[in-house]
């Protein structure tokens, strides 16, 4: 439905054409400004409301008392969450605003933009059951080593002090009365993330929107095709400033792999832009220093170019 309406008010108010690059990008800009704004504002609302039952307190305990798992749970949930690597965020946020550890918040961003469901099914239907089956569950070892690792880097000062709760003590033993009290509890602190991030936000998704439309697949298949055993490092590469929905990215793994590209160079590409992108740098910018920003790339980068590697080398008992 939001879709229908932007298309209408992009081409049928505005007067642009559909099959142009502005055209396309105006409405991509639009369309997940407001998707991505909107999604914000509902998912804190409603994170906050559900921590209105359960105090930070009770949280970091129920964390610390996994002996070892809370990666492992928090790479789960993101694996079930349909969200892209900026839609991520509002949850990533509100669990460092709960107290979750760092390096266990780190496992769900990696893994719910990584893993969903429209994802595995296109996977399904393009590659096969194998190749998916291995690339949920290298997505997820992803997330968890990668969160592992970020966790023992002890990087909590590079987080932004007004985004996450100072107090977590006396938050938590916020008492209210009834429903109502609650609700507004969620809707107000989803109001006061919102109007910290929405700049972050447009200008994000504008630069993905020129990404997105201005960049020409060709020359993105003529750059790795020439790199020979780098092929997979400058696929993750270029494949993390871009921005685009699974729905785009798996199809173009897929040609990639069709073109005679190894599996892991495609599928490499397909995670980093998938789990990695410009916009959601600019995003977590406000959230977070450009030190710990440059780190959780890096790490993660790392890990899907290694991940990348072990595909090409199973490529034949895969396919």
């Amino acid at each position: 439905m939001l879709q229908l309406i932007i298309d209408w008010l992009t081409y049928s108010v505005l007067k642009l054409d559909a099959g142009s690059k502005l055209g396309s990008s105006i409405n991509f800009f639009i369309y997940d400004s407001v998707k991505i704004i909107l999604l914000l504002f509902v998912l804190i609302a409603a994170i906050g409301f559900l921590r209105s039952f359960i105090s930070q307190q009770k949280i970091k305990s129920w964390i610390s008392g996994t002996k070892g798992w809370g990666n492992f749970f928090a790479s789960l949930f993101g694996a079930i969450t349909p969200f892209c690597s900026c839609s991520s965020i509002p949850i990533f946020i509100s669990f460092l605003k709960a107290g979750v550890p760092l390096g266990i918040t780190f496992s769900f961003l990696i893994t719910s933009p990584l893993i969903n469901e429209y994802l595995v099914v296109l996977m399904l239907g393009f590659f096969g059951w194998k190749i998916t089956l291995m690339y949920v569950i290298s997505g997820m070892a992803i997330g968890i080593i990668s969160g592992i690792i970020l966790g023992k880097m002890k990087l909590e000062k590079y987080i932004e002090k007004d985004i996450v709760a100072e107090n977590t003590e006396e938050l938590s033993e916020i008492k209210y009365e009834g429903i109502k009290q609650r609700i507004i509890f969620g809707i107000e602190e989803s109001k006061s993330i919102v109007q910290k991030l929405w700049i972050w936000v447009l200008t994000g998704v504008g630069l993905g929107a020129l990404i997105h439309n201005y960049v020409p697949q060709e020359a993105v298949q003529a750059i790795i095709n020439k790199t020979g055993i780098f092929s997979v490092p400058i696929a993750t590469i270029i494949g993390v400033p871009m921005y685009g929905s699974c729905a785009a990215i798996v199809p173009i793994a897929v040609v990639l792999f069709q073109k005679g590209f190894p599996l892991g160079t495609a599928l490499a590409f397909m995670m980093a832009v998938a789990a990695l992108s410009l916009p959601e740098a600019i995003m977590l910018r406000r959230a977070m220093k450009l030190k710990l920003i440059a780190i959780f790339f890096s790490i993660t980068a790392l890990a899907i170019i290694i991940t990348g590697y072990l595909f090409n080398v199973l490529q034949k008992i895969l396919t």
